[in-house]
């Protein structure tokens, strides 16, 4: 037998769902969403970039190979080789199914890299791929990732320059797998690190948020959501470049994947100890990525994101950030979203449509697994 119980959507609207009554009534059927923290196996969201991932980064793995250059903990470290400021990031792709409306597994593998470097303000140069194949893929499968990911890179500007192939038996992976590793230079004069947002600063995003996190949901569960949303994947080297032409002082930048914004800037006022206050009328999320996560229930803070960066900016100079962001394709939908603030530091709380106010958190897992 089934029966009807009412939720409540993030956004406050009401849907209806049916379910078997034992999972409504029989609390031993209940499951907890997120997994415990005092665990001692690793579990999905260990990587899903939230509380979890933190906790397994600063607790296991930061004490194992403990130097000053992984302290940093940005998107990509910071080195300096022969005099030369250099960035240095790596990254891995397991996102499922391997082709989704915008862009593949091999768009991201190497936009996520060539992002991450440029969030340090560096311009990337070199990128390592290696695949891991499962036993019994179709080669005319692995054919068309190769194909996406080296058209990717062409026109990111930034060259495959070595690489590695290995395959696992059947059932020991997921058809691909891909890890990238880049280097690019970093521009002389900058200095962009989380660790120096300060009060002031305007909170800039270049454009609607939520799409990539929708786009590939869409596709692995089947569900229309009343037009299809596609994935934003797209190298953000050129954008940044725009805007450290009229700015080279900005302070932190960061492309906000996998816990989507609201995980990124929890790490940026954990890292600057300063408070973020954001007014939620001007977060552009469109109404497809909106209606998606009010069905959901999502938020879309929460939704990676693969195209997209938050900048901080000294206030003298944002208006003519803004404008260098709108002037790019890739930044023309970029829009004011709020301030660092001196109060309630290492906090960002959201000014509400009603007036209130409330804490966005980092999530402790992840919402949507295997999304990049």
């Amino acid at each position: 037998m089934a029966e009807t119980t009412a939720i409540r959507t993030v956004d406050g609207a009401a849907a209806r769902v049916r379910a078997p009554a034992a999972t409504i009534t029989d609390a031993a059927s209940w499951t907890c969403p997120a997994p415990l923290r005092d665990h001692r196996t690793v579990v999905m969201g260990h990587g899903g970039g939230g509380q979890l991932s933190a906790e397994l980064v600063r607790h296991l793995f930061a004490p194992a190979y403990g130097n000053d250059v992984l302290a940093q903990l940005g998107d990509s470290a910071t080195v300096t080789l022969g005099g030369t400021r250099l960035a240095f990031s790596t990254d891995s792709y397991v996102v499922r199914p391997l082709f989704f409306p915008g862009g593949s597994i091999g768009d991201l593998a190497v936009n996520g890299t060539v992002n991450d470097l440029a969030m340090a303000g560096a311009t990337a140069a070199f990128l390592s791929c290696a695949f891991i194949l499962e036993e019994g893929v179709e080669l005319a499968t692995v054919g068309r990732v190769a194909a996406s990911l080296g058209a990717a890179a062409r026109a990111a500007g930034v060259v495959v320059a070595t690489g590695d192939t290995k395959v696992v038996d059947t059932g020991h992976g997921d058809g691909v797998f891909i890890n990238t590793a880049g280097i690019g230079l970093v521009r002389d004069g900058v200095d962009i690190r989380p660790e120096r947002a300060a009060p002031g600063d305007v909170v800039i995003v270049s454009g609607p948020l939520g799409e990539h996190g929708v786009a590939v949901l869409s596709v692995r569960e089947g569900l229309e959501f009343g037009g299809e949303v596609r994935s934003d994947t797209a190298p953000l080297g050129s954008l940044v470049q725009a805007m450290l032409d009229v700015c080279p002082d900005v302070h932190a930048l960061r492309d906000p994947t996998r816990g989507g914004l609201a995980t990124s800037l929890n790490e940026i006022a954990s890292a600057a100890g300063v408070g973020i206050s954001l007014q939620e009328r001007s977060l552009p999320v469109p109404d497809a990525v909106a209606g998606a996560c009010a069905f959901l229930g999502l938020d879309p803070l929460y939704v990676a994101n693969e195209g997209k960066l938050v900048a901080f900016v000294p206030p003298a100079r944002a208006d003519a950030v803004l404008a260098a962001m709108r002037a790019h394709p890739l930044g023309a939908g970029a829009v004011a979203i709020g301030t660092c603030v001196a109060e309630h530091p290492g906090t960002v709380v959201a000014r509400t449509g009603l007036g209130g106010t409330r804490v966005v958190d980092v999530p402790v897992g992840e919402q949507l697994p295997r999304i990049c």
